[in-house]
């Protein structure tokens, strides 16, 4: 009898569950466990599902009709082309301000910029797609603007997203340009700030504000709503400072 009412509880459970397709931008792959986990236990039947990439990419996808409720973009012009299309239903809004640092597997001394970057031995250095991936835009300024772009672009491996920049820094580079929320993951403690990683001056690129929009498909999707003023809510920006985000 037991059993029976754990299965009728169970199939109910499915059956009244919703769920909403959220487009999200790369360098929030490693906080968004801890935002679905606080999320479902304020609203346990909205299941999140989740699609990872460069937010050029998911931008593209959305266009060609990528049937996504919310997009979490890198920067805010991706979300603001979508709002002058007429492809969301709101102008969007700031959830988040990314920064950006430098990561080494080895050891290394990252008080010199020039002199770290300059050095004869590093022959791979990890960028994400400046194309596609707003913070490898950010990379490219901060070279740029340090006079170093160059003397280095002959050296860069191009990651379709920051977080698989991630993956090449760690197996085949020697050095990478990553978001420095991804050092706040669990498989990222053995790296230390000053040791393996700096972060970047932030007067060397443009501020990373990360706009958030809700996408034409929600149009009668309140689960959608729900989650997209749970991103702006206090307890989501808890969670994005704890992964290394600045808040606007």
């Amino acid at each position: 009898m037991k059993i029976f009412i754990l299965m009728f509880l169970l199939l109910n459970t499915l059956l009244n569950a919703s769920s909403i397709n959220v487009a999200l931008a790369a360098n929030v792959s490693y906080a968004i466990t801890d935002l679905k986990e606080a999320f479902k236990k304020i609203h346990p039947d909205i299941d999140v599902k989740v699609t990872l990439s460069g937010s050029g990419t998911l931008t593209s996808q959305i266009i060609r009709g990528a049937p996504y409720d919310i997009f979490m973009s890198a920067n805010m012009k991706y979300p603001e082309t979508l709002y002058k299309d007429g492809l969301s239903l709101n102008k969007p809004k700031i959830y988040a301000q990314g920064s950006l640092a430098i990561l080494s597997v080895k050891k290394r001394d990252f008080s010199n910029l020039a002199k770290l970057l300059g050095d004869k031995s590093l022959k791979y250095i990890a960028i994400a797609n400046p194309k596609t991936a707003p913070y490898g835009k950010a990379t490219i300024e901060v070279l740029k603007n340090a006079k170093l772009y160059k003397e280095l672009k002959s050296k860069f491996v191009y990651a379709q997203s920051i977080s698989q920049t991630v993956t090449y820094t760690l197996t085949a580079a020697d050095i990478g340009f990553i978001a420095k929320s991804s050092l706040y993951s669990k498989n990222m403690k053995e790296y230390k700030q000053a040791i393996n990683w700096v972060e970047l001056d932030t007067k060397l690129y443009t501020p990373i504000k990360q706009g958030i929009v809700l996408l034409k498909h929600a149009k009668n999707s309140k689960d959608a709503e729900v989650f997209y003023e749970f991103i702006l809510s206090e307890k989501a920006r808890e969670i994005f400072k704890k992964f290394g985000y600045t808040l606007p």
